[in-house]
């Protein structure tokens, strides 16, 4: 955990830009622009790029990916330029839950692995890209985007510790407690045998 040197006043705005930022819903936005229709009533209705893809758009499905993750990568990188690096997290962290629990839609949104993915990257490049090379690992081995998900997230920690990058735990900690939250039904359906994999429609 990094040392706490700001403002309550700038902290907490920090937080609102990151929370803001992070709940465009971006694949929603993109699925729109491609005239995929509202992503929401596609495959599992979620907004992330898993879900683009069930479309069969995968420059769709790329594109949300790729500004699912600059939501949280850019404000943690802005945040810390302009004020100091535990602003930088909690943006980063606030991005993610926007993401989680957009405002503008209603506080339904998608499970935060791409902007996850991102913050990470931010904050700690060699945590980050741990997690990303863990969930290319388990996704080429067993087809599943959920449980390639959830086995990055759980590494996050694990990747903290063995890679000297203590100050990025507390975050991935929370983190990890969330993704799993917003993968519960997933989670279900991996026990039940019932979870599709990558590109199928659920």
């Amino acid at each position: 955990m990094p040392l706490i040197e700001t403002a309550p006043l700038i902290l907490a705005l920090a937080a609102v830009i990151g929370y803001l930022t992070g709940s465009i819903p971006f694949g929603v936005l993109l699925a729109r622009l491609f005239g995929l229709g509202d992503l929401r009533d596609v495959g599992s209705g979620n907004i992330g790029a898993t879900n683009v893809l069930r479309t069969g758009n995968k420059l769709a499905a790329f594109l949300t990916l790729v500004f699912d993750a600059a939501k949280g990568g850019v404000m943690v990188l802005i945040i810390r330029a302009v004020v100091a690096e535990d602003a930088a997290q909690l943006a980063g962290l606030c991005a993610f839950l926007g993401h989680l629990y957009p405002i503008y839609l209603g506080f339904k949104g998608g499970k935060g692995i791409a902007t996850g993915a991102g913050t990470l990257l931010a904050v700690s490049w060699p945590v980050g890209l741990a997690c990303c090379l863990t969930w290319l690992v388990v996704a080429a081995a067993g087809r599943m985007s959920s449980l390639a998900s959830l086995a990055a997230a759980a590494s996050a920690i694990l990747w903290a510790i063995l890679l000297n990058q203590s100050h990025v735990a507390v975050l991935a900690g929370v983190m990890v407690v969330l993704v799993f939250v917003a993968h519960r039904e997933n989670i279900a359906r991996l026990k039940a045998g019932t979870e599709p994999k990558i590109g199928q429609k659920p």
